[in-house]
């Protein structure tokens, strides 16, 4: 099992271990984890039994707190010089500390939203038993990432393969105002964007920022390629094959182009470390275009990839994105494909490019998009009764 480097424990630093990590930090100082026997998922009271920093402004001695629990492996035995500072029926050792050494355990998530007060812990930590400032601003990091943008790039060309998303198209404002016209942006349309999606991609950043784009309209090649695939997977791996073969035929006419700009986040980075173990199962390969050929020669450009989903729509708002435009729902990667199971047609993408868009109006109209985080229609491949014309119909 993985292991926090000892230096952690080594370093006269607060730690907080959370979930996974309270457990290795047992382990490693000297307590002991053992397989538990029914997994422990959802959510959970926990009880204070002990006064601590970490718990400050919460519930009192005796009180309860809700959390949210997702273990299975259970801590049989705490280090010594640790206390238990909360348990819960399902987890004795819910909250434990080491107050000497600042070294603080949690079996639950904070950070996830089913912990009500989870934001209240994490700060209780950063800021009062670390001592952390929080004085950090997009602002800064703009600042920051356009200087190292400069830095590495010099005075090479960089292509960004844009997809219309938020992240792609983030990253492209930010390189450009860093290295303007250095930058070109190759916008890649498979026929399996959302309505008018490549209308308004194309008028953002050529009318609005000004930046050099290529249009690619591949929809007919992406469409041909599809034609008779139902598998999930194989059409996933159809839709990327044929995005490489677009783009690199695309960024082979850039000449002296050098760098690669990609909208690569934190979880995305996270997922790469963990899956390059070899022991995640692929549930579905990712959306992402995961790595250009070798022959490409590319070096990656990506600004992102220290930033979650909400603080990169943060910074598109410190670059001068609308807030239409950065609160937009996510949208995959191979597009409507993966919404329409079974084989995809052209009547079946334009079907469901008009559902979707009726569906997102009406949920604008009665004030509710920026309220739910995503929706979106499917075109399922199942036939149902209805009216048209004031006549029954049977159809799709």
């Amino acid at each position: 099992s993985p292991r926090a480097p000892q230096g952690v424990f080594e370093a006269g630093v607060p730690v907080l271990g959370i979930c996974y990590g309270e457990m290795t930090m047992c382990e490693q100082l000297g307590g002991k984890v053992e397989g538990g026997h029914t997994r422990e998922f959802g959510r959970a009271e926990i009880t204070v039994e002990k006064a601590s920093p970490l718990l400050a402004g919460l519930a009192p001695v005796g009180g309860d707190e809700t959390v949210w629990m997702s273990h299975g492996d259970k801590i049989v035995a705490i280090p010594e010089g640790f206390d238990v500072v909360a348990s819960s029926s399902g987890s004795p050792y819910a909250v434990i500390a080491d107050e000497s050494r600042r070294f603080y355990g949690v079996q639950f998530h904070p950070e996830v939203m089913h912990t009500p007060r989870g934001h209240q812990m994490l700060k209780n930590f950063t800021h009062g038993i670390a001592g952390l400032k929080g004085d950090w601003t997009m602002a800064a990091y703009r600042d920051d990432k356009i200087a190292q943008i400069r830095e590495q790039v010099g005075s090479a060309k960089v292509i960004c393969g844009l997809s219309g998303g938020v992240d792609s198209s983030v990253a492209a404002v930010l390189i450009h105002e860093a290295i303007g016209d250095q930058l070109t942006c190759v916008f890649v349309d498979t026929g399996l964007l959302r309505k008018d999606e490549a209308t308004q991609v194309t008028t953002l950043f050529r009318e609005y920022y000004n930046i050099p784009l290529v249009h690619v309209d591949a929809s007919k090649e992406f469409l041909g390629e599809l034609a008779g695939q139902a598998d999930p997977e194989t059409k996933r791996k159809t839709i990327g094959r044929v995005f490489i073969e677009v783009f690199d035929r695309e960024a082979n006419k850039i000449e002296g182009a050098e760098f690669l700009a990609q909208g690569t986040l934190y979880p995305d980075v996270i997922e790469s470390v963990s899956s390059s173990s070899g022991k995640a199962h692929v549930i579905k390969s990712h959306h992402n275009v995961g790595g250009l050929p070798d022959y490409m020669k590319l070096k990656l450009v990506e600004p992102l990839r220290e930033l979650f989903k909400d603080e990169v729509r943060a910074l598109g708002r410190e670059l001068g994105l609308t807030d239409a435009f950065v609160g937009r729902h996510p949208f995959p990667g191979p597009g409507l494909a993966i919404r329409i199971p079974g084989e995809i047609t052209p009547d079946a993408v334009d079907t469901l490019q008009q559902a979707d868009a009726i569906y997102l109006e009406e949920i604008r109209n009665a004030g509710l998009y920026d309220d739910i985080w995503q929706a979106f229609a499917v075109l399922l491949p199942v036939k149902t009764v209805g009216v048209m014309g004031d006549a029954r119909t049977y159809e799709k």
